[in-house]
């Protein structure tokens, strides 16, 4: 999957954006600094453009 290095989020590229990769139940993607916090935060919004991320808790906040 190298060969599509793009943001999960926003599907911009590498050559657009820095990217950061994400395995998750051996899969491989990839997100984008602006929406690592989406990530983090309402990983629900991603079920569609992540694999797996029904499966993911919001972070908590003390």
């Amino acid at each position: 999957m190298t060969g599509n290095q793009r943001c999960a989020y926003c599907n911009r590229d590498k050559e657009e954006v820095p990217l950061i990769k994400l395995v998750y139940k051996d899969q491989e993607s990839w997100i984008c600094p602006q929406h690592l916090p989406v990530l983090i935060h309402e990983p629900q919004t991603m079920i569609d453009v992540m694999p797996g991320a029904e499966n993911l808790s919001a972070g908590k906040h003390d």
